[in-house]
């Protein structure tokens, strides 16, 4: 079984995606019926779709739609992590068509001004109200703003943050300072994970080479090792700089035979729960 565990779906005559350029390639629909056969034809048997934007409509959409389509096993959607109900709306989420799907949240951090907003009192009731509903929280955030995420880490051990796109290291330029010594920090705890997903764009859209990303892969290879890694397409965000076969054949060639099946399947069907 392999599994994708990072992707996104938007039709863009329900709601704009207001953080796609005007003259992105990105502005456009991307459908579950694009992506299938570009999953089949990559061998990916199941996926796990990720919220895009923070509106509280788009969660049931992403509900319904797994309900509908065998490809999707899981959603991470989201929800006012500050609001004094989350409990509330998580069962409510759950009580929707498809909500059997809802296996984590995430929020945009990284759009957040404050650098420890994960730390705040409001956030971390939300955290918690996540961890009691036996759901995982994706990280989606920038390299600044690992040290909250590892504070966050270690004063909720009962709830798994699963960090998307390697924390988002700065691998067009080459650096990997201090950005790796905060990511070994982050992984030396028990309750997280990590998603080989969002390097080709983190590097130059037009050159990267396997070469730039391997450093990148290497540290998180050591750090958690493959039975907490999982792989991620990040399709169709991914097209940018690469096809989804490409992306996945990358992905490959940065592990090892016995590392795959962990991370091209088992890690995320731990922890998603799928």
């Amino acid at each position: 079984m392999t599994v994708d565990a990072h992707h996104h779906v938007w039709d863009l005559s329900v709601r704009d995606q207001d953080w796609i350029g005007e003259d992105s390639r990105l502005r456009r629909d991307f459908t579950v019926e694009d992506l299938a056969p570009e999953a089949r034809a990559a061998g990916v048997d199941r996926t796990v779709l990720v919220q895009t934007i923070t509106v509280p409509e788009e969660t049931p959409e992403f509900l319904a739609l797994a309900a509908e389509h065998e490809l999707i096993a899981g959603v991470v959607g989201w929800t006012d992590l500050t609001r004094p109900d989350v409990p509330d709306e998580l069962a409510r989420l759950r009580e929707l068509p498809g909500g059997r799907y809802l296996k984590g949240i995430r929020h945009q951090v990284q759009g957040e001004p404050d650098p420890e907003w994960l730390l705040r009192p409001d956030v971390r009731r939300g955290l918690t109200a996540v961890a009691d509903a036996g759901l995982v929280h994706d990280l989606v955030v920038l390299p600044h703003q690992l040290p909250a995420c590892i504070k966050a880490a270690a004063s909720l051990p009962e709830l798994t943050f699963v960090l998307d796109h390697l924390g988002k290291p700065p691998i067009a330029s080459g650096t990997l300072e201090p950005w790796a010594s905060d990511l070994r920090a982050f992984a030396a705890l028990p309750n997280t994970v990590c998603k080989v997903s969002g390097m080709v764009t983190a590097a130059d859209l037009a050159s990267w080479t396997i070469d730039d990303l391997r450093p990148y892969a290497d540290v998180v290879l050591d750090a958690f090792g493959p039975d907490r890694l999982m792989f991620g397409s990040d399709w169709p965000v991914c097209t940018l700089a690469a096809t989804y076969g490409e992306v996945l054949d990358v992905a490959h060639q940065l592990t090892s035979g016995h590392e795959r099946t962990q991370i091209f399947g088992a890690t995320a069907t731990r922890v998603y729960d799928l």
